[in-house]
């Protein structure tokens, strides 16, 4: 492919790209010279499973892979016993060695659902890390003031509410930056939070001889709910490892405006189509349920072969089907963060009720039921995160997301 249109594809989703006419440049020598370019994504295993907001990069490394570059996708197993403190307002636990392995090899299982193994170089930066040792961290330390980690904007407010700092901290971002150097990386990836900790090694890299890696940032992955980034510890994740049907069924309760963004970032759909896709809901030609499902299917068969984004699109169906539940409703979403959810208040903001008091009165009178089971509780209240399907007589539905 041309450099036009590799740029095309490495677009697609991006945030930025620093610097934008340096990539041009090694695209233009790599098609020259028939050299691969070497590109790097680092993943510190803190914890166990991956998420789609994780495979939002390995995502993105497969489009570079698809366009015959060098994929190097890093583990951290050095870096996350230190713990990255991006965006973090205390000091981070720091993982023993035996989790961060342990963590490490089920990276390595997951990751091979997106990537091409035969053209996937997994490495891991303890090797070259270990063999640095004091001596090299004390000379790695000495390419950068502590005024210029300050400009940093987690650690800017950390020093002025007078939060501690812990001295390895400050050797996150320069660890790596270290592993582009190890690696003679010419493109880096990662999230927008992470833009620091990229710059930083190329400018590691220039006080190596090296040339400088550019730098593209992705956007971080809103949640089920839509608003917070994809994370575990707030319950709107889809986990890559959860069963089909777990996944189709998370899919099928994301806003109509958040499965668009869902296309750009996770679908294989090439842009033209997309462009079509995106038209055909504005003109309302395409139903957004149909597109909605579509979107379900391509995301079960990533992760869980061929056929099975159809199957669980039928279980799906069916489950409705059964309840005589209809697939389009009015949904609610609600944070898990703010405590319980009573149920008679989110009937209210689903718009089956006017008032709590109207939906605890529907609740005492029998006609209400709370995923196909009949609710008697009138002060029965959602604790648990997940997606509830509550019915007011025969023909009211709504679909309450807690995440």
């Amino acid at each position: 492919m041309s450099v036009a249109e590799q740029m095309a594809v490495i677009k697609r989703g991006t945030v930025e790209i620093l610097v934008e006419k340096e990539l041009e440049e090694k695209l233009e020598k790599s098609i020259k010279s028939g050299v691969p370019l070497k590109i790097k994504a680092g993943f510190d295993p803190t914890a166990p499973d991956l998420h789609l907001g994780h495979t939002v990069l390995i995502h993105k490394l497969r489009q570079f892979q698809q366009l015959g570059h060098e994929i190097n996708f890093l583990i951290g197993d050095f870096t996350g016993m230190i713990g990255d403190p991006t965006g973090k307002s205390e000091t981070r636990k720091v993982l023993t060695r035996e989790d961060v392995l342990q963590n490490a090899e089920t990276y390595k299982e997951q990751v091979f659902k997106i990537l091409d193994p035969e053209k996937t170089k997994v490495v891991f930066n303890s090797s070259w890390l270990n063999e640095l040792g004091c001596g090299g961290m004390i000379a790695l330390a000495s390419k950068y003031t502590v005024a210029r980690m300050l400009e940093r904007d987690d650690f800017h407010k950390r020093y002025n509410t007078q939060q501690p700092i812990a001295i390895h901290e400050f050797l996150y971002p320069l660890i790596q930056g270290y592993d582009s150097v190890a690696l003679n990386s010419d493109v880096e990836l990662g999230g927008t939070d992470q833009k620091f900790n990229l710059l930083m090694g190329r400018e590691l890299q220039r006080e190596w001889g090296q040339s400088p890696q550019c730098v593209l940032t992705m956007p971080l992955l809103e949640g089920l709910d839509g608003v917070n980034k994809m994370s575990k510890s707030l319950g709107n994740y889809i986990g890559i490892n959860e069963p089909g049907d777990e996944i189709f069924g998370k899919v099928m309760s994301i806003s109509d405006d958040l499965m668009i963004r869902y296309y750009e970032l996770l679908s294989d759909m090439p842009l033209s189509e997309l462009e079509k896709l995106k038209t055909g809901l504005k003109e309302k030609t395409l139903h957004p349920m149909a597109v909605k499902k579509s979107l379900g299917r391509e995301i079960v068969s990533r992760f869980h072969g061929a056929g099975a984004g159809d199957a669980a699109e039928e279980n799906f169906v069916k489950r409705f089907k059964e309840n005589e539940i209809p697939e389009d409703m009015p949904q609610v979403n609600f944070s898990i963060a703010d405590g319980p959810i009573l149920l008679a208040r989110a009937m209210t903001e689903a718009g089956l009720t006017k008032s709590n008091g109207e939906g605890r009165r529907a609740i005492d009178g029998g006609g209400v039921k709370l995923d196909s089971e009949k609710v008697s509780d009138t002060n029965l209240e959602l604790a648990v995160a997940g997606e509830y399907i509550v019915q007011i007589g025969k023909r009211r539905f709504a679909r309450i997301i807690v995440a």
